[in-house]
């Protein structure tokens, strides 16, 4: 190798990165000891930003496109190198190239429970995840604030810093969208829009633009849900809870009559069963209407031997209790609290 083919090789006349697609976000061009030419070619492609990096200051910054570096395509650097005309001898300079396309498929969501403020229940822990992307919008920005001089920064090193932005601007967005937790479920969109509203701006602190934000699923803690679920269950029987138990009550007599013909232990399958405070209101109701004709109850008793109309609405009710319970409309302490009171009726 001759002593020409040596210099040549200490001098730089072409820069490019082509990106591997490992999530780079950031990457230096390697100089080593090297220097750039005067009028070396530099390639910016698309998707990609080029800055030029003089001493630890941020100096020219270069779109997509092929440039002839000269003191007219680098004027920041020709200012902080004081070059009064065309330089002719080889320059040192860190070359940075950014990724500005856009980081799909970012995952985000609650390792713990989120406490909210809702309109329905008041204080809420809740969980929820989803995906959001971003891209880098201010070369500059991200270079100060993020990437600094490290030979290569990817989506990896940046990723627990964005988790946790969108995290702590998940009660700003429920407060924002006005949406009640009952209706978030129901409202994922717009809820999502809050979120990317609220988390935006400390994204941009960083150089980032946040392109987009999506909510796969929102939920509550288990305890929270059964309270939820009772809720419901009471909302869908409504102010016609009388006439549901009447119902209901009617419907399992025969379940009742079947299972004491089978030698049923119906008492033993009720020991475990337990009433709310309008279950009781209506059981009230059902033993007035038995004590209100004692003499035809009577009689019936004496004859047949059967337990009673009052006894066999309670039985009933027990039965049906039990599915309730079973369906996690009623708690165990309700149930519990319920049971004594109703076998004590029966005894």
């Amino acid at each position: 190798m001759g002593l020409m083919d040596f210099i040549k090789k200490q001098f730089i006349d072409i820069i490019q990165w082509t990106e591997d697609g490992d999530g780079t976000l950031a990457w230096r061009f390697p100089m080593a000891e090297m220097e750039i030419q005067n009028g070396a070619s530099l390639t910016v492609r698309e998707s990609q930003v080029a800055v030029f990096v003089n001493e630890g200051t941020v100096a020219d910054v270069f779109a997509p496109g092929t440039y002839k570096l000269t003191t007219q395509t680098l004027p920041v650097l020709t200012y902080l190198k004081n070059w009064d005309k065309l330089f002719e001898s080889p320059f040192k300079s860190d070359v940075y190239f950014f990724s500005t396309r856009q980081q799909v498929d970012q995952r985000w969501g609650t390792a713990q429970p989120v406490t909210i403020r809702d309109k329905d229940f008041g204080a809420v822990r809740l969980r929820g995840f989803g995906n959001f992307s971003y891209r880098i919008a201010d070369a500059k920005t991200f270079h100060k604030e993020v990437s600094g001089t490290r030979e290569r920064y990817t989506t990896q090193d940046l990723d627990g810093q964005l988790r946790g932005l969108m995290l702590q601007h998940i009660s700003d967005a429920v407060a924002g969208s006005g949406l009640a937790f009952l209706d978030l479920a129901a409202n994922q969109v717009e809820f999502a829009a809050q979120l990317q509203a609220a988390t935006s701006p400390s994204f941009e602190k960083l150089g980032l633009k946040l392109e987009a934000v999506t909510l796969q699923n929102v939920s509550l803690p288990e305890e929270l849900q059964k309270i939820l679920d009772q809720r419901i269950g009471m909302g869908m029987i409504g102010q016609n809870m009388g006439q549901f138990m009447q119902y209901q009550t009617a419907q399992a007599i025969p379940q009742l009559a079947q299972g004491v013909g089978q030698g049923g232990g119906i008492a033993g399958d009720a020991m475990g069963l337990g009433a709310g405070v309008a279950l009781g209101q209506v059981l009230a109701q059902q033993l007035g209407q038995g004590l209100a004709h004692p003499a035809q109850a009577a009689p019936a008793a004496a004859v047949t031997g059967a337990p009673t109309e009052t006894s066999d609405s309670i039985m009933a009710l027990l039965e049906r209790l039990g599915d309730l319970k079973a369906k996690g409309i009623l708690t165990d302490e309700e149930f519990s609290a319920k049971k004594t009171e109703l076998l004590k009726k029966l005894a």
